[in-house]
């Protein structure tokens, strides 16, 4: 094919088209007419791709076709009507797509803190490198149990849920990096090592354990997910497999960051927590269950609500209609 003898051909009715699919209100013969030049462009948009693959006038007929099929099939769908789909299908998809990444996430911080904080523990003269024995004796013994009690509780939970929640937002943003995402694992378990080190140094490592218990489960695990989520974008550009790089990112990408709304409501349960459970003179059986079934109930929700709807062919990405049609590719 002669792609711009055959552009040139049907110059005027691609016009026309345009033109049309820019228009608010028709006229019934303009209604007829707009129809037929889609269907007729629809045909040659196809023996374009099929002869000259990708080029400007496919694209910009490509165009033409979607704004002019807006005019006859109306608007995308009204927002209010998609959140149901979007929890009970897409979110939980995309979340189970990641639990992989996710459980070497959490693999990799156990294996770090553990490691960083048995080093410590073992050489407690490197303790003196975050501060005089002094300063380190107040923290075991004060600052770390007052730091749950030092503000008022809404404000502690919404400090806490903000903090964690742009950490989130960071690893799913920045996880094309391949790099980002693992720096806060290793990060975030250096800093809990560090912390574990210096309560047991002071005889204080169940308090280490207890005030942490009840709301660092889902916080942390949801951070898990984040660096997972990260992880697995950067993944679908080193291997796309049959899909371009491109498609990949667009696809995955959409998909997976709708998983930091997800984990925005995650980690306002844990912050929830944090802020108003944690400081409680309640029994700890019963502040640690709390914390434990919010952490069984995002996990329930990731693996069995989220398998269900992945092996229904969910992927967590929006659908056709409103991402654009797919490019067909061998492989």
């Amino acid at each position: 094919m002669d792609l711009d003898a055959y552009s040139a051909a049907h110059r005027e009715e691609w016009d026309r088209l345009a033109r049309l699919g820019k228009k608010g209100r028709f006229t019934g013969a303009e209604a007829d007419e707009l129809i037929e030049l889609y269907q007729s462009g629809a045909t040659q948009l196809s023996a374009i791709k099929t002869t000259a693959g990708q080029s400007i006038q496919g694209d910009r007929l490509s165009l033409s076709l979607s704004r002019a099929r807006l005019r006859f099939t109306g608007a995308s769908t009204n927002i209010l009507s998609q959140i149901p789909r979007f929890f009970a299908l897409q979110l939980p998809a995309a979340l189970y797509r990641v639990r992989w990444f996710t459980l070497g996430a959490v693999v990799a911080f156990f294996i770090v803190a553990t490691a960083y904080g048995f080093w410590l523990s073992a050489n407690p003269e490197l303790l003196l490198n975050f501060g005089s024995p002094d300063d380190l004796k107040k923290y075991a013994n004060e600052q770390f149990v007052g730091y749950y009690s030092n503000f008022a509780e809404g404000s502690f939970a919404g400090q806490v849920w903000t903090n964690n929640a742009w950490i989130a937002a960071q690893c799913v943003a920045f996880g094309i990096t391949a790099v980002w995402a693992p720096y806060m694992v290793v990060q975030n378990a250096v800093g809990i090592g560090q912390a574990g080190a210096i309560m047991h140094e002071y005889g204080r490592l169940d308090h280490f354990f207890l005030y942490l218990a009840p709301h660092g489960q889902l916080e942390l695990y949801s951070i898990f997910v984040a660096a997972g989520a990260g992880m697995m974008i950067s993944w679908s550009w080193i291997a796309p497999g049959a899909r371009t790089r491109g498609q990949a990112l667009a696809e995955d990408g959409r998909a997976l960051f709708s998983i930091v709304v997800g984990l925005i409501l995650s980690l306002l349960v844990s912050g929830i927590i944090e802020g108003f459970v944690t400081r409680q003179d309640w029994p700890w059986v019963v502040k640690i269950g709390i914390g434990t079934v919010a952490l069984a109930a995002f996990v329930v929700y990731q693996w069995v609500v989220g398998g269900r709807a992945f092996r229904a062919g969910q992927t967590g990405d929006i659908d056709e209609f409103e991402a654009g049609a797919r490019q067909v590719v061998a492989g």
